[in-house]
């Protein structure tokens, strides 16, 4: 495969528009052709606290850049791999945020998601707060059912706070009332939750299942494995608070005893190979709160080795 040191330019990291991996940008939705398509949904009026989310995905796009010297596909030398050669992504910009207007916001989200789908390409959505989870979910309803894989230092299951059904703390439970949602399982929560007891006997009823970053590695990552339904159709949600924030301060609810980047690498790892991931968002990043960067190149290098290993297992 001719890349990018063929073409007579060397076109470094730091050079030309910040796309996702400096990935081909497409702004017409109807004309998407790609096997992975990247979003941005830059909207955070479903925070609770610190705003500047609305910043993520443009602060992911520029850390990818870092991961996009030209080569053909990227070699891991753990796995004696090579990822991501051949596969076709491409940037369609970001969906259209009105500034207050929760509705219309989410509502262009879904609209993004939706076409990505009709594409047939793997919808990738760059957060945002996670109330983008919600019309990223709302665009499967056509689809077949999917288990949603939640890493998160939060559950995020409140029904109802001060008249919000729709913010940051609610998507899980609202995935969860979802008929084309088949099961949940919830990896990471741990200490102050966003959510009170009663939502997590909630979200136990509803079937879903609770483990926080200790009993992850109680268990280990393979019976944490073994514990997700296998063979289904995965909607994978990553929040970046997931994240330990000695490694990932740049977030507007950070949760200290989180997980190391190999611990989610080698989840998201297993995942791939236990059944198929057909959606993904990666959502809380607030450069902002991070001036060395580091949070977006944890982002940008958490889904780029997350599509390597998809596309592995395929």
């Amino acid at each position: 495969m001719a890349h990018g040191y063929e073409s007579g330019r060397l076109n470094l990291p730091f050079v030309g528009i910040s796309t996702f991996a400096k990935s081909p940008y497409e702004p017409d939705w109807n004309r998407i052709d790609a096997d992975v398509a990247v979003m941005g949904a830059p909207f955070d009026c479903g925070t609770q606290w610190r705003a500047g989310t609305r910043f993520g995905p443009r602060g992911i796009r520029e850390a990818s850049t870092l991961f996009a010297f030209g080569h053909a596909g990227a070699y891991d030398f753990d796995d004696d791999t090579t990822y991501l050669d051949g596969v076709r992504i491409v940037d369609i910009g970001d969906a259209d945020i009105i500034h207050t207007d929760t509705a219309a916001s989410h509502a262009n989200i879904e609209a993004g998601v939706r076409a990505i789908l009709r594409a047939g390409a793997l919808p990738v959505v760059l957060g945002g707060d996670h109330s983008i989870n919600i019309p990223c979910i709302n665009a499967f309803s056509d689809e077949a059912p999917v288990h949603v894989v939640q890493i998160d230092a939060h559950l995020d299951f409140v029904d109802e706070r001060h008249g919000v059904r729709v913010g940051h703390g609610n998507p899980m439970r609202r995935a969860a009332e979802k008929p084309w949602v088949e099961g949940m399982t919830q990896i990471g929560i741990r200490n102050v939750s966003s959510t009170a007891k009663e939502g997590y006997e909630a979200a136990q009823a509803m079937g879903s299942d609770i483990l926080s970053v200790r009993m992850v590695r109680r268990l280990g990552i393979e019976a944490v494995l073994e514990r997700i339904p296998a063979g289904r159709r995965y909607y994978l949600t990553l929040d970046i608070d997931g994240f330990d924030p000695s490694i990932a301060p740049g977030t507007g609810t950070p949760s200290h005893g989180g997980f190391q980047y190999d611990e989610v690498l080698d989840i998201v790892a297993g995942l791939a190979k236990r059944g198929t991931i057909v959606g993904i968002d990666l959502v809380e990043v607030a450069p902002d709160y991070d001036h060395t960067g580091t949070t977006a190149i944890l982002a940008a290098q958490i889904l780029l080795n997350t599509l390597g290993r998809i596309f592995a297992a395929r």
